[in-house]
């Protein structure tokens, strides 16, 4: 997948000096910052496909941080969410991560927990549309398969022999070769370890 070289942070905060403070700490690790007065706002139109982190406010008029929170994880919106407060409770961070946050940091915030915490969850939302490209695309290549080499897919996650196979269902060994061989090739696979790595769960789910 392609990821861009600067990832990007959405910081929504109503405090117009705390945005511009913090937007200039997170620029001097090259990280690109798109700053929100209005959580409302950021809701109708941040870039849900960007790759990088949201850096949330608890505490803003009209709408909590808590209840973008929910209504982010309620959309399926997978960037990271760092919570910010200048009153923070025992109470207040368990919410917070029962809600999904990553991290609950405490204003005035240290710059350089901040910035680790950012960084952290950068590196972990790039890993997290790896690994969901990489699925998707086992989704994908595994859709092509015929019946057949289904069932012999299925038969060798299962730690069968060709010629286990071929007694299971009924084909000679070299019928079974060919099968295992359009299995690779399909499935764009270059070993067993591969194979069965990426897709034992899809086989098994298969009737």
């Amino acid at each position: 997948m392609n990821v861009p070289l600067s990832p990007l942070i959405h910081l929504i905060d109503d405090d117009e000096a705390v945005r511009a403070s913090l937007a200039l700490l997170i620029g001097t690790v090259g990280l690109r910052v798109q700053a929100w007065a209005d959580p409302q706002d950021f809701m109708r139109n941040f870039d849900r496909q960007s790759i990088g982190a949201i850096v949330l406010d608890v505490r803003m008029p009209g709408i909590s941080g808590l209840t973008v929170l929910d209504a982010l994880i309620a959309q399926g919106v997978d960037q990271p969410v760092i919570m910010l407060t200048g009153h923070g409770t025992v109470e207040l961070c368990r919410r917070a991560f029962k809600a999904g946050a990553t991290e609950f940091l405490e204003k005035p915030v240290d710059d350089e927990v901040l910035l680790e915490a950012l960084q952290n969850a950068v590196r972990s939302h790039v890993r997290s549309r790896e690994r969901h490209q990489a699925n998707r695309q086992a989704c994908e290549l595994f859709a092509q398969l015929s019946e057949r080499e289904r069932e012999v897919l299925g038969l060798i996650v299962e730690g069968l022999t060709n010629k286990e196979i071929g007694r299971a269902l009924g084909l000679s060994p070299r019928t079974v070769e060919t099968h295992r061989a359009n299995l690779f090739a399909k499935l764009q696979v270059e070993s067993l370890a591969h194979l069965i790595r990426h897709y034992a769960t899809l086989a098994a789910q298969t009737p």
